[in-house]
């Protein structure tokens, strides 16, 4: 693979790195309702393939602490962040007003227990940034998180609270620049308007463009004042293979990493844009997908890993299974280990899956023309602007519970949902260990957060079609 940049030293995928992995067992009991795409469950099957391929023991397992109000108030308005905490399906119908005015009900319904499921995803994505500006690990990894469409004041295509934008305000206190790279499906357009008119948070959203949910997402949407040409769009049409992906993804990645020269990287590992999802049109594999975590993995710069879409479930927990392998420098073996949700994965039972022979409606020119316009835009960026120093922020704690120093009866007994037995020696037949070491500098400036801008500088598109759209045709 080629190498991601010049800051890192030769032999990079093997390179060892310390990883924090963020996971609650409830996370899969949370259910939206018969007949939803969206199933937390995919996060338990997850956690079951990483237990039984052996790579639990080479993470820093940690149960997240859940985010309290103040901490989703950070970017969430306080009355939005109220009205999750009190709703419930009981008390649903007394509340249609503010429903509407929330946009919770279809695509985003009431269901028991949301509020703790917002604060489990969202704790675990602020306590993988916290780790990650304490310098106590180079990735961090939290596949609950990922939730990119909500938006300040109300819910969106399955999210509720934006995790990422409060976990990228929270790298903000450390690192003077964050890059967010989106590869699901649906453009991220919650984390894109958040950040829309400043120059300290680029995003990247590779993603379905026209007649698609969310309908944003333009190649000419670029941000506003300080931020503009800090936004960076790529519209894609069904069917892209792996091949025309990268011939977008590593370009276009690469000048962003040489100009922008984050201090941190987001990447938003959304599966729905894998071969065969019940709401996607793309044609990627898992090794394809996991390619753009290779290549972000391979600059060296801390790196937060996060869920988002995905809704085949059997081909998520495969994906989310596999990129973990890639950020510990792991190979995992194709056929399967046995496990308690194996039947899912019949009748080949194996971690990967051929994509389909579906057509590519990405032609050639095209691709050509938008890597072409990105290219040039990226050209107009002043190199790593930077901004004035200041006090620093108080730092936000290091208080989730750290899984690995509990008793392991406690953790895997028959009570727990993941029943994994002793896990403390490798896996050897499962996996492949490389050890080899590198140096870290993390000296990096400190500073003040921005504040987070009002999303109404940018003009929506076509903003008003629902996600559940493509599931009720």
């Amino acid at each position: 693979m080629e190498s991601g940049g010049n800051s890192l030293p030769s032999g990079s995928d093997g390179v060892k790195r310390k990883v924090s992995y963020f996971y609650d067992p409830e996370v899969g009991n949370y259910y939206y309702g018969q007949g939803h795409p969206m199933k937390p469950h995919r996060i338990r099957m997850t956690h079951a393939l990483l237990a039984h391929y052996g790579l639990l023991q080479h993470m820093q397992v940690l149960k997240p602490a859940p985010a309290k109000d103040r901490d989703l108030c950070k970017f969430h308005a306080d009355d939005y962040v109220a009205f999750l905490r009190g709703i419930t399906p009981e008390a649903q119908q007394d509340q249609l007003r503010q429903l509407k005015r929330f946009n919770v009900g279809e695509d985003c319904p009431v269901f028991d227990g949301l509020y703790s499921f917002c604060q489990t995803y969202a704790g675990g994505s602020v306590g993988g940034a916290v780790k990650l500006n304490h310098g106590v690990s180079d990735i961090a990894i939290n596949w609950a998180g990922g939730l990119h469409h909500a938006k300040k004041c109300e819910a969106s295509g399955f999210c509720y609270v934006n995790d990422i934008v409060l976990a990228i305000l929270e790298l903000l206190k450390a690192h003077e620049r964050v890059l967010y790279v989106d590869i699901d499906i649906h453009h991220g357009d919650g984390v894109e308007e958040a950040f829309y008119t400043t120059d300290r948070v680029m995003t990247v959203s590779f993603h379905k463009f026209g007649d698609y949910f969310p309908g944003t997402g333009d190649i000419r949407d670029i941000g506003y004042g300080k931020g503009k040409h800090y936004s960076l769009n790529v519209p894609l049409d069904d069917g892209i293979d792996d091949e025309s992906y990268m011939s977008l993804f590593k370009p276009i990645m690469g000048k962003v990493m040489e100009v922008f020269r984050p201090g941190a990287v987001v990447l938003q590992c959304g599966a729905d844009s894998l071969s065969g999802d019940r709401l996607g049109c793309f044609n990627l594999s898992i090794k394809g997908h996991a390619e753009c975590v290779k290549y972000m993995r391979s600059f060296n710069v801390p790196l937060l890993m996060l869920g988002g879409g995905g809704y085949t479930i059997r081909n998520v927990a495969r994906c989310w299974c596999y990129e973990t392998g890639v950020a510990l420098g792991m190979e995992l073996e194709d056929k399967m280990p046995q496990h308690e949700y194996y039947e899912y994965f019949g009748p080949d039972y194996t971690l990967h899956v051929a994509p389909s022979n579906m057509e590519n409606k990405n032609f050639r020119d095209l691709l050509d023309d938008i890597r072409s316009k990105l290219l040039d835009n990226l050209s107009k960026l002043q190199h790593a602007p930077s901004v004035p120093f200041q006090e620093r922020p108080p730092d936000t704690e290091l208080h989730e519970r750290d899984e690995d120093q509990d008793d392991k009866d406690e953790r895997w007994g028959p009570d727990s949902d993941t029943e994994f037995g002793d896990y403390s020696n490798p896996v050897p037949d499962r996996v492949k260990r490389e050890y080899v070491e590198v140096e870290r500098n993390d000296s990096v400036p400190v500073v003040v957060p921005m504040a987070v801008d009002e999303p109404s500088i940018k003009e929506e598109q076509n903003n008003s079609k629902n996600l559940s759209d493509q599931w009720l045709r």
